[in-house]
């Protein structure tokens, strides 16, 4: 397989990687023919899958103008996967030009691509970190060059945590990154599920099977279980929710159905 002058030397293309499997959902470039091999393995049980990562990126642009029409001007994006139309500093400097954002993900081509992005922007940044260990990225140059934690922050989870085995404690990991987040500070989150999917559970299984086979495994969780990651925070309206339904900017019943697979919300720390 020949290596696009896009891709770090560092990384195997042969093995599938989450961040550029959610690339080719989204109608993105970068990703090889493994990732759209496994993308289009999943499809075949659970075919809405672009719909729910549209779904999904749509939830985060409304919920960052929400956060800048709260008066955070800061931005925490862990998780943050391959650049795509409408980033966060994309959308949160439109409506604040003065807002800072700093993106973190564990895949070196998201990281590579992130820096780009970013060549000239001196208000955005990205760390090459992993949500797991929080302190890391707390104590990172780039997050103490544009994150002021005595400030509001608004902290992105947005389609990651689904991917933290409970073995990794990853409502630990939440409660570590909110104990250092100053009051005020927002999440962002969202979550995949069962709850909402229009297929049979078996089915949707199949699905979750294909990232188990790339190591990559995916944890759907139940409403109940997701709300456990607000835990210290104050829910923000309309609460937890199915993602098309959280302040949305058209009519709701207007979606594809698969948009309403998983849950949204947005909490805020007293």
């Amino acid at each position: 397989m020949e290596r696009p002058a896009w891709a770090p030397r560092s990384i195997d293309i042969s093995v599938p990687s989450v961040s550029r499997i959610y690339d080719y959902y989204l109608g993105g470039s970068h990703n090889f023919e493994v990732d759209r091999e496994a993308a289009r393995k999943a499809m075949t049980y659970l075919p809405g899958l672009p719909k729910i990562m549209q779904a999904n990126r749509a939830f985060m642009r409304r919920a960052v103008r929400f956060a800048v029409g709260a008066g955070i001007e800061q931005f925490l994006d862990i998780g943050s996967g391959i650049p795509t139309f409408g980033n966060v500093h994309e959308v949160a400097q439109a409506a604040h030009p003065g807002a800072q954002v700093v993106y973190v993900d564990h895949d070196p081509v998201a990281v590579a691509h992130s820096q780009a992005v970013l060549v000239g922007n001196e208000k955005a940044d990205v760390v090459a970190a992993d949500l797991r260990k929080p302190q890391e990225i707390l104590s990172s140059p780039q997050v103490e060059r544009l994150v002021d934690l005595n400030r509001p922050v608004a902290l992105l989870l947005v389609a990651i945590l689904h991917f933290v085995e409970d073995a990794d404690d990853p409502y630990g990991t939440v409660a570590q990154l909110r104990e250092a987040l100053a009051p005020g500070s927002l999440l962002i989150l969202t979550h995949a599920s069962y709850e909402g999917i229009p297929l049979p559970p078996e089915r949707a299984e199949s699905a979750v099977d294909v990232y188990k086979d790339i190591r990559n495994p995916l944890i759907m969780r139940s409403r109940d279980e997701i709300a456990r990651f607000f835990e210290g925070y104050d829910m923000v309206e309309p609460g937890l929710v199915p993602m098309p339904h959280w302040r949305p900017d058209s009519a709701p019943e207007d979606e594809d159905p698969y948009a309403f697979a998983g849950f949204a919300g947005v909490g805020i720390t007293a």
